[in-house]
């Protein structure tokens, strides 16, 4: 028996051809994947096989994301080089997500900043400490990972946070960090060092705006809930 190919379908049902007529959003999340696949297994459509890809993580992107190329040929009918293709086409939409935010975004509110993060932090297994830079108008100058591996005080350097925030002229900073446990409640740590910046950008006149916890799929911010 051999793979049944999209090109084995009728006109009308081809993703490819529907993507050009009708426009890529008008086709499922089954179709587009369909699509960088090309065809299924001897048992299975492309889009059939999709479908079972999807629903292996809930038909929920940010999941499927987290597949390893390992873990995607464990399907029968993905091989490496389609595994691959998979994987790549997810990170491309990971990093177009994130360079929307080059031209200086303006910060208005703790969850433009989530928006903005949570694409590069909220999804990894180790934590990581970032800064945003802003200027008068709350734009962002520059976004810099200030540690990488666990949150504590000595792994935070305030003297290179402020350095830069000189360097850049900013005048306000937002401070986030991850927590790949989920947890939304900040720790002692997590306080003292917001206490410490705050304290550190009194005498520069660089002002502590916010800081965020950041999950997969929420955030603490410390100013909205009149912790800064």
């Amino acid at each position: 028996m051999k793979k049944l190919t999209i090109k084995s379908w009728a006109t009308e049902d081809r993703p490819r051809e529907k993507l050009m007529s009708k426009g890529a959003s008008a086709l499922s999340a089954a179709e587009l994947l369909a699509i960088l696949i090309s065809s299924g297994n001897k048992k299975e459509s492309a889009v059939d096989l999709s479908k079972r890809i999807l629903a292996s993580v809930q038909y929920n992107i940010h999941e499927l994301a987290k597949l390893s190329v390992k873990e995607l040929t464990a399907f029968n009918g993905i091989g490496p080089a389609k595994a691959i293709t998979i994987v790549t086409a997810l990170e491309l939409g990971k990093r177009r997500q994130l360079e929307s935010f080059i031209y200086k975004p303006k910060i208005h509110s703790s969850q433009a900043v989530f928006s903005m993060m949570q694409p590069q932090i909220g999804m990894l297994a180790h934590e990581e400490f970032w800064v945003l830079y802003l200027n008068n108008a709350n734009e962002v100058l520059s976004k810099y990972q200030l540690s990488k591996g666990g949150i504590t005080a000595t792994l935070v350097d305030v003297r290179l946070l402020f350095k830069k925030a000189i360097e850049l002229s900013a005048v306000a900073v937002v401070i986030c960090h991850n927590h790949p446990s989920g947890s939304l409640n900040p720790s002692r740590e997590d306080k003292k060092i917001t206490k410490k910046i705050k304290e550190g950008g009194l005498s520069l006149d660089i002002k502590l705006l916010d800081h965020l916890i950041i999950t997969e799929k929420s955030y603490f911010s410390f100013a909205d809930n009149g912790e800064i």
